[in-house]
């Protein structure tokens, strides 16, 4: 019994440090400075509720996002994301353009454990096709610089 207080006493002092790490807590959007021009209202709005947390300057930041090691784990993805792929960068070039439908159709983008906390980003077979359809037209109307 002594060991498990011990452990416990001593997970609760890994976390509470944990919160003094400052990595992860940078929750700044910066400006969107151009946006593709979709193919349709219907492709923005899935693109909106299954990439644009990851994938855009327009994150929501919720308040589990300011503990550690959430906060470090969705830092570290939203900048990965925003490197490969910025929705709100267009004008830029974007690494992942070219893989982004296939992620879609094979249903590795979104994660399996961003769906969870996001049921919004929980994509039907319909509308997971309906996506992939759309940011394919989308990418041949308004390639990425």
């Amino acid at each position: 019994m002594k060991w498990l207080v011990r452990v416990l006493l001593a997970a609760a002092a890994l976390f509470v440090l944990a919160q003094v790490v400052p990595y992860g807590r940078n929750h700044t959007n910066p400006p969107v400075l151009a946006e593709p021009s979709w193919d349709s209202a219907q492709t923005r709005r899935l693109a909106r509720e299954a990439c644009f947390d990851c994938h855009s300057n327009v994150t929501a930041w919720p308040w589990y996002t300011n503990v550690a090691p959430v906060s470090w784990l969705t830092y570290s993805d939203v900048t990965g994301g925003r490197a490969a792929l910025n929705f709100s960068e267009w004008n830029r070039p974007q690494d992942g353009a070219g893989d982004v439908v296939e992620a879609v159709q094979s249903g590795s983008m979104p994660p399996w454990f961003y769906t969870p906390l996001h049921p919004s980003a929980n994509l039907s077979a319909s509308e997971r096709d309906a996506l992939a359809r759309g940011l394919s037209a989308t990418l041949r109307r308004s390639p990425p610089r």
